[in-house]
């Protein structure tokens, strides 16, 4: 064993005390990073999921109609320019096959849809319910927004005059698979369908007004031969969202919005969940280097005389530094590695004793490698750097005063 490490081991096991009271410190706080950690972690994820578990990471569309204007006649002085707001129709992407085709191309997006979207009702008997009414390609759409897992009720079906619409909207209308409604589109063009399959999606917004029907179906309810309003996108990292619309806009000319434009408040709320567990994070590394600093410097003016006997005999002050290096090294590291284990266990028994009605997490956890291997990493350098100090100040000792002071 090299020297440094055997008198670095044998300084720990002499003080039994400070070193079992410095890694019980060390362990509190790595398992409450863990934990933390974890927890928000999991809330993020869980939110995130939810969020987009209903619509896609971007959507590309035309953009909007800009404002006329016109000159005002009636002026007595000058020409007036009165500018009157264009009412927003629905529009077709232009040549939108090769709009796909160019986005298709991006590196970070795994699938594609292209989708009309537009306003409609759905009555049945006597009740009249306003609808989303969405045309879409069913294998491109579910590679975007998986649906097959949601299906409360008979399946994604949408061939021909089939449709699948939300479990609230079926319990408005009273409908079960099998029966039959009339949707009218905004464009005042109806027809009647089969309902084929009933799913919820959790978000009361799309399971009250969804209606999923085929691409050429909805091209007819809506007066728009071929056309596509809308391309979703489905990309690698959701945080990636924002770059990959802009690159797009710069790309085609077209609007592109990311989930992120669109749910701006739920963004904030995960950056203020991000900055608070960093600030915690920060006073836990705080509360565990001023532990361990403290105990090797009293160990340094404990061990003063053994120190300078170490460097009358020729020890050279490198080595001297390394020793207690290496004991904040050791603490930070096994405090990690208890203070893993105790946080994962925290973490599971606290997502296993807050269920909800339905028997899921109130509190999911996520727990993976990364984050053991980040909280001990962090342990580790934190007890490196805690050590510097005391360290220093060992390995500049001066051999006669501290045998003669020691």
């Amino acid at each position: 064993m090299p020297f440094a490490w055997f008198v670095a081991l044998r300084y720990l096991r002499d003080s039994r005390g400070m070193t079992l009271l410095i890694l019980s410190a060390v362990s509190v706080g790595v398992s409450v990073v863990v934990f933390l950690s974890a927890l928000i972690n999991g809330l993020q994820t869980a939110l995130i999921d939810k969020t987009l578990g209903s619509q896609a990471h971007v959507v590309v569309h035309t953009a909007r109609e800009v404002p006329r204007h016109f000159a005002d006649s009636t002026a007595e002085r000058g020409v007036a320019r009165v500018t009157q707001t264009v009412a927003q129709r629905l529009r077709s992407i232009d040549q939108w096959p090769s709009v796909l085709s160019e986005v298709e191309g991006i590196r970070e997006v795994t699938a594609v849809s292209p989708t009309i979207v537009g306003s409609g009702f759905a009555a049945r008997a006597d009740a009249t319910l306003p609808v989303v009414v969405r045309g879409v390609d069913p294998e491109r759409f579910l590679a975007v927004i998986d649906l097959r897992p949601r299906m409360l009720e008979g399946k994604l079906d949408i061939a021909g005059d089939a449709v699948a619409i939300g479990a609230t909207l079926a319990d408005d209308l009273g409908v079960h698979v099998g029966d039959k409604l009339r949707i009218t589109s905004s464009e005042q063009r109806s027809d009647v369908v089969t309902v084929s399959g009933i799913f919820g999606l959790g978000n009361a917004a799309v399971d009250k007004t969804w209606v999923l029907t085929s691409l050429r179906h909805a091209q007819a309810l809506f007066a728009l031969p071929g056309g596509a309003t809308t391309i979703e996108l489905k990309v690698t990292n959701v945080f990636d969202a924002e770059p990959i619309a802009e690159l797009i806009h710069e790309r085609t000319g077209l609007d592109a919005d990311s989930w992120m434009r669109l749910n701006a408040e739920l963004l904030s709320g995960l950056s203020a969940q991000s900055s608070s567990k960093s600030m915690i994070q920060f006073f836990v590394v705080l509360a565990v280097a001023l532990g361990i600093a403290s105990v090797l410097i009293v160990s340094v003016v404990q061990k003063s005389r053994e120190i300078g006997i170490l460097r009358a005999v020729g020890t050279q002050p490198r080595r001297v530094l390394a020793v207690f290096l290496i004991q904040g090294g050791v603490l930070g590291f096994v405090g990690s590695l208890f203070g893993g284990g105790l946080g994962a266990l925290f973490a599971i028994l606290f997502e296993n004793l807050a269920l909800g009605p339905d028997g899921r997490p109130r509190f999911p956890v996520t727990l993976n490698a990364s984050l053991f291997l980040s909280a001990s990493a962090m342990a580790t350098c934190v007890g490196l750097l805690a050590a510097a100090i005391p360290a220093r100040r060992a390995a500049r000792l001066d051999p006669a005063t501290a045998i003669r002071s020691g």
